[in-house]
């Protein structure tokens, strides 16, 4: 029994292509099988279906799993600063400055605007293009905008651009504007202190 069993595993094997498979027992009682038919005590054997998978020829690099490739960034044909233009002299007492940024095509939806002064940013990104900033100290500076999308990636950014800002003192102010009577108590560097007497329009009686 057990050669016979040997016999049709061997035949699987060698005959790999065959549609069927017969068995029978010959005269000597042993368990023949065979792709022919035989009449007589022949039957046919049921084959269950096979599961290898063919085998890629030699030489064939195993494809690798395909990853999810990011999305493109979007580029923007234009970004510059409007405001200040580039090495313009600022003057304010209080170091107070505005910048007006613009972009071509206009910002998408889920980008913001960042700017920075001096390589870091002066407050969180937002979709408006205008800037206020106060209390810069004197001297030259650099300025540079950025556009960021909805993960926080750098889209475009500008190059530095310098200005030069100049902070008056009181004294200062008030040289290039003198006081006058109606000044003092109202600008500051114009002090109650030093506000002249008002001459009386009445004559003294002798």
């Amino acid at each position: 029994m057990i050669r016979g069993w040997l016999a049709l595993g061997l035949a699987l094997v060698a005959l790999p292509g065959m549609a069927q498979v017969y068995t029978y027992v010959d005269a000597q009682g042993n368990r023949v099988f065979t792709d022919q038919p035989r009449p007589g005590n022949a039957r046919k054997v049921e084959l269950s279906p096979g599961n290898r998978m063919p085998t890629p020829p030699k030489g064939t690099p195993a494809m690798p799993a395909k990853e999810a490739s990011p999305e493109p960034l979007f580029h923007y044909e234009m970004l510059r600063l409007l405001i200040p233009e580039p090495d313009a002299t600022i003057r304010s007492t209080e170091g107070a400055l505005i910048v007006s940024v613009t972009s071509e095509p206009g910002l998408k939806k889920g980008h913001r605007y960042r700017l920075l002064l001096d390589g870091q940013p002066t407050g969180a990104a937002g979709t408006s293009p205008v800037f206020a900033l106060d209390n810069v100290d004197r001297g030259t500076h650099h300025l540079a905008v950025e556009i960021l999308d909805e993960q926080d990636r750098i889209l475009e950014r500008t190059a530095n651009q310098p200005f030069h800002m100049q902070r008056m003192s009181l004294a200062q102010k008030r040289r290039i504007k003198p006081c006058v009577m109606a000044d003092y108590g109202q600008r500051p560097e114009c002090p109650l202190a030093e506000k002249p007497e008002e001459e009386s329009s009445i004559l003294p009686f002798f």
